[in-house]
Formats: C-alpha cells, sequence, structure tokens
C-alpha cells in the first residue's frame, strides 16, 4: 500500500508540474503567435525527445525528463540567419512581452485555481463577526463590522495576508489599523499564540461567506462574484509575495532547508495533501492537489521573474538594459551572461536536490 501510495503521488506531481509547464510554455507561444515569430518547437520536458508531431509549422515534442519544458524561437540567437519572423528582428517591447507572457500565463492559473475552490467552498474575510472573550481584540475594543485595513503599514486586503503578517511578526506588537463607518482607528496590540493552529490570533471571528457554487450554509452570506475574485486575485498577491521573499532568502543563503524543497519536496507534499483529503472524500483530496497547484503556479511565476540569466526574468533584465543602452548587447557578452546564469541554476538545482535527499536520511 505504501509503493501504491508513493506510485500515486509521483503520478498526481508530475500531472500538476506537467499542467503549469504546459500553461507557462503556451504563455510564450501564443505571445510569440501573435508577435509574427515562428515557434519551431513547443516542448513538455527536458532532455531526448521521447515523440513529436509536427503540427503546421511547429514541432510538439514530449521529452524524457518531465520537469521544466520550452518553446524554441526561430531566430532567437545571433546563429543563423535572421529573418522577419526571427525572435531578434522583433522590437524590444514584443520581445519583452514574449518572455513575460509564461510567467503572467502561471499567475492566472493561480487566480482560475483559486476561484474555483473559493467558489466551491467558502471565502474568509478580515472583518469583525465576533470578538473573543478575554482576547487583544476585546481589550482594545474592537467591535462587530470592524475591517482590518492595515497591519504595520500593510494593507490587507484578505483574511491570509493578516495571518501571513502576523506570524511572521513573531508574536511581537503590531499596529493594528481598522475601518469603522468609514473612519480609520488605530491601536496597538500583542497578538495571542494559538497552540491549536500554530498561528498568532488577535482574538476575533473573521467573517466568513459560502462560495458561489457550495452548498448553503445556514446563518451565513454567499460571497458574490466580485468578492470571489477580489479574494482569488490577493490570494494570489499574497503567495507571489511570500514565495519572493523566500527565494531572496534562499539565494542568499539565509533559509533553512525547512523552508525550500526541489521535485522529491514536491511529491511529498502532493502525496501528504492528497492522502489527507482523501480521509474525507475523494473530492477533498482533489481540493487539496489543486490548492497545491495554485500554490505552485504563483512560485514557478515568481521563480521565472527572478533576474538571473537563464529564466525569463533574466532574460527581461537583458532587454531592460538594451532599452537604457538603446542598443543591443554585444551577442558574444550576452551568451556568456546567459551561460553563466544556466551553469548556475544547474549548480542550485543540484544543491536542491541534495537537500531534498538529506531530508529523508
Amino acid at each position: 500500500m505504501e509503493v501504491i501510495g508513493i506510485l500515486s503521488s509521483i503520478i498526481i506531481s508530475l500531472i500538476v508540474i506537467g499542467v503549469l509547464v504546459i500553461v507557462h510554455e503556451f504563455g510564450h507561444f501564443i505571445v510569440a503567435k501573435k508577435c509574427g515569430v515562428w515557434v519551431e518547437e513547443f516542448a513538455v520536458g527536458m532532455g531526448k525527445k521521447i515523440c513529436s508531431k509536427q503540427i503546421g509549422e511547429t514541432e510538439y515534442s514530449l521529452r524524457l525528463f518531465p520537469l521544466g519544458g520550452f518553446c524554441r524561437l526561430h531566430g532567437e540567437t545571433e546563429e543563423g540567419e535572421i529573418t522577419e519572423r526571427s525572435f531578434l528582428a522583433k522590437s524590444v517591447w514584443a520581445r519583452m512581452a514574449i518572455m513575460a507572457a509564461g510567467p503572467i500565463m502561471n499567475f492566472l492559473l493561480a487566480i482560475i485555481l483559486i476561484f474555483g475552490l473559493s467558489a466551491s467552498g467558502y471565502i474568509i474575510q478580515p472583518k469583525v463577526a465576533a470578538v473573543l472573550d478575554g482576547s487583544p481584540a476585546q481589550e482594545i475594543g474592537l467591535q462587530e463590522g470592524d475591517e482590518i485595513y492595515r497591519i504595520n503599514g500593510d494593507r490587507i486586503h484578505i483574511y491570509d495576508e493578516m495571518q501571513a503578517i502576523m506570524l511572521q511578526n513573531g508574536g511581537e506588537p503590531i499596529d493594528l489599523e481598522i475601518k469603522r463607518d468609514g473612519m480609520i482607528y488605530e491601536y496597538e496590540l500583542t497578538p495571542q499564540y494559538s497552540e491549536e493552529t500554530q498561528s498568532y490570533l488577535v482574538g476575533f471571528t473573521p467573517t466568513i461567506k459560502n462560495g458561489i457554487f457550495a452548498e448553503k450554509v445556514e446563518g451565513y452570506d454567499t460571497a458574490s462574484v466580485l468578492e470571489t475574485v477580489h479574494y482569488s486575485y490577493y490570494a494570489m498577491l499574497n503567495y507571489v509575495k511570500l514565495t519572493a521573499e523566500g527565494l531572496a532568502r534562499v539565494f542568499t543563503m539565509q533559509a533553512s532547508p525547512d523552508e525550500y524543497g526541489g521535485p522529491i519536496s514536491i511529491v511529498k507534499v502532493v502525496g501528504d495533501s492528497y492522502e489527507a483529503g482523501l480521509s474525507y472524500s475523494f473530492m477533498a483530496a482533489v481540493k487539496n492537489v489543486v490548492y497545491i497547484a495554485a500554490v505552485l503556479s504563483a512560485n514557478l511565476g515568481v521563480l521565472n521573474l527572478f533576474p538571473i540569466p537563464g529564466l525569463d526574468g533574466g532574460r527581461i533584465l537583458l532587454l531592460l538594459i538594451e532599452i537604457l543602452r538603446r542598443k543591443p548587447m554585444n551577442p558574444e557578452t550576452e551568451s556568456r551572461i546567459l551561460f553563466g546564469g544556466f551553469v548556475f541554476l544547474m549548480g542550485f538545482m543540484v544543491f536542491v536536490m541534495y537537500t531534498d535527499i538529506m531530508k529523508i536520511f
């Protein structure tokens, strides 16, 4: 049974990663097409080609290693003849749009997945539904209907943002701004740590609303489409912010191994989430996997926007330099930069894989 569970986790993880890669590369693909660039190959996976099919002018291929993918654009480098359908023949803004399209598609996918989960479940708003007795919220005089507006100067849009800020604050006093009857009131309080939820709490019950398509629960209002879109958008932005902060810590070697992981960690997280959901129902297991996919999609979008040569963000950075210089970078210099970025990324992947393996032992 344990072997079956591991195989199930691997298969589900590969499906999730495959979907994220296809969506990412489709972003590059469709914008390149719109800009008149010839997409020579649309590949899912890396390494040796397993199978392929030519459809129109593009070859669609499946490659051996299912981690990653690429769109091979005609004339992406100075090698070979540059024609009007070459990547390098297009304006710098068109090339930048092509590079940015992949991460943007991952962000859009994250929003869509979160919207689906919220519409079939519920949303939590940073608005006081009830104040708990003896809590910091009661001590400072929070009232039913108060909306949490800012914490330590950061604007709060969804309850998850509030929880993330307080967790990062580590139980230290916070400056709390709430909106009441159109007026802003400022307070200072020290959150209480909850062993049960392993989080810091202000001491109030937030406002929960039924999802648009969820089974209605008596006593709870149903969220509107606009509220669900609002929640989905800011939930995605919250994942983006946390991921960017986490990756910055990883690349500067400030993060502990528990804060990051590679393919092995992804398989474990997906498997654990799926198994936990199955203890309730198959649909709960599916929702858990969809949630992980949403987080990973946002993560992939952020990672690819990091200004590291070899990633989309690195290419965008070089294009910004081209705009500032008002002329293209020397092809040889650009090739060296991209190669250096590739070597760095390969080394980083090896490091992450090593960390994954050490976690097992």
